[in-house]
């Protein structure tokens, strides 16, 4: 009999890590090869990771909600065959552990500690081998708070722990500045405390919005942000799509929306501000070659998803509108790949869907703009003609962006979503689709 480990693949482009959602398989379960051992759940798209090799399940590695690394082994399998074949997988995982990571275990073995699941609180494996790594005690240990199922510490909840773990005061220091200045003390790990108004439901949150909420609060703690607003006129391209759109379906099968003809424009004036298209690390500015723009898109159970398409520099408006519809429609269906979900460059959302003037969305980390269009909407506006000023009634649309001024200043912003504006209002009515 052999022994061989099952690990964590690559789900896609630049995902490191994956949540275990459920386990399909027990203990002492036989597997086939390609079937499904565990669901995971990547980012926001959940996915399913198959058996690569056939034989019974004799040891699961990690709990449901334990966050695994990719290239990381999550199960063990008892396979017919030669020998043990454990030597072989850690060959291959040399390729995706750093050196320090693979010295570590053999220098610290005797000083660290071993953390067992002895108490009421379930620790994952995970978590156990930070702990012993940095010399966490057990009573050290139950004190950190945890943001997993049922209080459960998780990955991040222990880097953030050890971020500040070695700065921390000592405790008689501690002692004295809990006298003096309570509250931050208070408000660092006691949950804010939120009066009985009587009839109340309290229902937790679910994974998905988990994601969401700290996603939303690590952009606004690492971008400083700042919105431009501009108004374009919309008239030409309404009456325009009012004119093509019926022969559009009928020829196409699908509907044509504003939002690829608004995609055009942004991948237009991407190309005239190309500063507008990076990413930050650090202190590393990434310009992006290619336009790839994330589409905000509301999920039926009122949860968020950002599909991308990918290179809307190479493509024609009837290219990104079925590009638009295709992901529009997985994300509906809960049909969405990871690679789906990753890449993006630069973000559009619309909140002009839900009758919306304007917004001033949040960035899309690590990207360092986002773009709202608001709803289309009849106005009275100031026409500047040859033969004088005229009021006119014209279809108007707010364009908001938010933008990290750590890199782009207002004048890149607002002449970028100005750029949009200009693309949209000289749209080609000759235009055919």
């Amino acid at each position: 009999m052999a022994r061989v480990e099952l690990i964590m693949p690559k789900m896609g482009e630049s995902v490191s890590e994956a949540t275990i959602i459920t386990w399909s398989k027990n203990v002492g379960d036989m597997v086939e090869l390609d079937e499904t051992i565990v669901e995971i759940a990547t980012d926001k798209v959940d996915s399913e990771v198959p058996s690569t090799h056939e034989g019974k399940l004799v040891e699961m590695l990690f709990e449901a909600d334990d966050v695994v690394q990719v290239g990381e082994p999550f199960a063990i399998l008892e396979t017919e065959g030669g020998g043990d074949t454990s030597t072989a997988t850690e060959t291959k995982l040399e390729d995706v552990t750093t050196p320090t990571k693979t010295e570590t275990p053999v220098a610290t073995a005797t000083e660290t500690t071993t953390i067992t699941n002895s108490g009421e609180r379930f620790y994952s494996p995970l978590v156990r081998s930070m702990a012993s790594e940095e010399g966490i005690e057990m009573t050290e240990l139950e004190t950190i708070p945890g943001s997993g199922k049922e209080g459960r510490l998780t990955k991040s909840d222990m880097i953030s722990y050890l971020k500040t773990r070695g700065s921390a005061p000592a405790a008689t220091d501690v002692k004295v500045k809990t006298k003096e200045t309570p509250t931050p003390k208070a408000t660092a790990h006691t949950p804010v405390k939120i009066p009985n108004t009587g009839g109340t439901e309290i229902v937790e949150m679910d994974r998905m919005r988990k994601l969401i909420s700290a996603h939303m609060t690590m952009s606004k703690q690492t971008s400083a942000h700042i919105t431009s607003f501009v108004e374009a006129d919309m008239t030409n391209i309404v009456n325009w799509r009012n004119s093509v759109k019926a022969d559009f379906k009928k020829r196409e099968g699908q509907n044509i929306t504003f939002t690829p003809i608004i995609i055009e424009a942004m991948a237009k004036a991407v190309k005239d501000f190309p500063m507008i298209n990076v990413s930050v690390d650090g202190t590393n500015i990434h310009i992006h070659k290619n336009v790839n723009i994330g589409m905000a898109a509301a999920l039926p159970d009122g949860n968020l998803i950002v599909p991308v398409i990918k290179e809307c520099q190479n493509k024609n408006l009837v290219g990104i509108t079925k590009a638009v519809n295709d992901l529009a429609t997985r994300s509906r269906g809960g049909d969405l790949k990871p690679d789906d979900i990753q890449g993006g460059t630069i973000t559009m959302t619309n909140v002009g869907t839900f009758g919306n003037l304007m917004g001033t969305p949040i960035i899309n980390q690590p990207q360092v703009a986002i773009m709202a269009c608001g709803i289309i909407k009849k106005k009275p506006i100031v026409l500047e003609l040859a033969e004088g000023d005229v009021i006119a009634i014209r279809h108007m649309m707010f364009l908001s962006l938010s933008y990290d001024h750590r890199v782009v200043d207002g004048a890149l912003g607002g002449q970028f979503v100005r750029r949009v504006a200009d693309y949209l209002e000289q749209f080609d009515t000759n235009t055919i689709v």
